[in-house]
């Protein structure tokens, strides 16, 4: 299922990154590369460092915010080496591709690099379910962009050359009905937030941090899209109206 799975870069600054990650996911059977507001691209530079990974360049999508480019994936998993104060499911590279293994066979599974200087943002990681974290030397844990997608993508490889242990080691009894996707998932969440602060929930200073572990529960509970449009519906009885508020 590698053909369902994407590597997603988030504005990459210098564009040998890019190259080097072509020739990474090339080595490792992967061909599908989305690229959001890249500051160069396309590059000579990153041509020459994909030593040969020319068509993953020429078929990369190119949008401009995180959002376009995993609004049709269910699993999205976001890389970082700092460890986040609010927690939600932490993974090494191995469990990752186990899990999008398995998931790819349903719905498109989405990996995301940030940026060089300072990765992924926390409104960037809203959008993922799920962080990968690459152990390293604490005193140095800070890998090059190119170098992690090189140790996720040689993990999902195994993954998919052994599937009948991947499905073993990763079973979540996915549902009959489709799961719902990111941009399901982030119309409830705004649906929600609207819901909180109509009944007199949300407190103006705590509602971010409230929301952020909000999206944590509800991302962990999986909810297909059957399943989103009942939460939708209690919403919209607790607002004593039929649907949220336009926005």
């Amino acid at each position: 299922m590698l053909q369902n799975i994407r590597i997603v870069m988030v504005q990459t600054t210098h564009p040998g990154n890019i190259g080097a990650a072509a020739r990474a996911m090339k080595n490792m059977f992967l061909s599908r590369l989305t690229l959001v507001a890249p500051l160069h691209f396309p590059s000579e530079q990153a041509s020459v460092r994909a030593s040969g990974a020319d068509e993953i360049l020429a078929n990369a999508q190119v949008v401009d915010a995180l959002a376009d480019a995993v609004a049709d994936c269910r699993i999205v998993v976001g890389a970082s080496a700092r460890l986040r104060s609010v927690t939600w499911p932490q993974l090494t590279p191995r469990e990752v591709a186990a899990l999008a293994h398995s998931e790819s066979e349903s719905a498109p599974v989405a990996l995301v690099f940030g940026r060089e200087s300072s990765g992924l943002s926390n409104d960037e990681l809203d959008l993922c379910t799920h962080l990968m974290h690459i152990p390293t030397d604490p005193q140095f844990s800070s890998l090059n962009v190119a170098m992690a997608i090189q140790v996720a993508a040689y993990e999902l490889m195994l993954a998919a050359a052994d599937a009948a242990d991947a499905a073993d080691s990763v079973d979540r009894g996915r549902p009959t009905c489709s799961p719902a996707s990111t941009a399901q998932m982030e119309g409830f969440f705004v649906h929600l937030g609207q819901a909180l602060e109509d009944i007199g929930f949300a407190d103006g200073r705590r509602s971010e941090k409230l929301m952020r572990r909000l999206r944590r529960l509800f991302h962990r509970a999986s909810p297909d899209a059957d399943e989103l449009n009942i939460l939708r519906g209690i919403l919209s009885a607790a607002q004593g109206r039929k649907s949220m508020r336009r926005v």
